[in-house]
């Protein structure tokens, strides 16, 4: 996660975030003109993003403007509606560019050898969590989604050490989910993690996590609605991965 912004970093960022196409042909003291900071200001906002510094971002933006997305059908496209493509398809590549192979394989075995699947998940996020435990059990393995916030600090007392949890959190820091995590950990139940937050308290409690990557635009800044699309993408590997590999085993078997 990246680390807090402060107020003047806050507005450098959302100033870039809205001039996102003119930022590679800018310079760091023309940047620094244009949106009445100071220089420093604009690297420490690069470090706190994850970047090494502005040239090191700007060269992240040329790379993402190679992309094989095509406006060349549409005679007009709204600079909203082209940065709102784009947002999407950085949430997508960037998160399965971030996704590790290992765990992947780790999870589909701690799944595999698993008599249930328990997932938990809030918000929004129930949508993801009800599709997978869909595919779980269309792949003939026993799966539960529990969305309650009693419940899911209730049933995560009464686990066995045969059992999976699959949190699906977008932060990481829904409470009754961090209370279910915590029992979980107590009792050394298996627990996965997809959500789009490296640093938060599931990452830390869970045994193995999945992270996506969350863009910063929101089209609902008034509301807590931000897009899902990392955690989908996520479950939806994970899934696919799943039933190759119980397809495989019936088929050597």
């Amino acid at each position: 996660m990246d680390s807090k912004l402060s107020e003047a970093e806050a507005y450098l960022w959302k100033y870039i975030t809205k001039h996102m196409n003119d930022i590679p042909n800018l310079s760091i003291v023309k940047l620094s003109e244009l949106a009445n900071v100071s220089t420093s200001t604009i690297v420490r906002t690069m470090k706190k993003k994850g970047y090494e510094g502005f040239t090191s971002f700007k060269h992240h933006l040329k790379e993402q403007a190679s992309s094989t997305i095509n406006f060349a059908k549409v005679d007009r496209v709204d600079e909203e509606i082209r940065r709102s493509i784009l947002k999407n398809e950085q949430e997508v590549v960037r998160t399965i560019n971030m996704l590790d192979t290992g765990i992947i394989e780790d999870a589909i075995q701690k799944i595999g050898s698993s008599q249930r699947i328990i997932l938990f998940a809030r918000a929004f996020s129930e949508l993801i969590a009800e599709e997978m435990k869909i595919k779980f059990q269309l792949a003939g393995k026993y799966c539960e989604l529990h969305t309650d916030p009693n419940i899911i600090k209730t049933m995560s007392t009464r686990l066995s050490k045969s059992d999976t949890v699959i949190f699906v959190s977008l932060n990481g820091e829904t409470e009754e989910l961090v209370v279910a995590a915590k029992n979980c950990y107590k009792e050394e139940i298996t627990t996965i993690l997809i959500t789009a937050n490296n640093d938060s308290r599931l990452t830390d409690l869970c045994e193995l996590s999945l992270i996506g990557f969350k863009s910063e635009i929101s089209f609902f800044p008034d509301y807590e609605v931000r897009s899902r699309l990392p955690l989908s993408v996520i479950a939806r590997i994970l899934l696919d991965s799943y039933a190759i590999r119980v397809s495989r085993n019936k088929e050597d078997s």
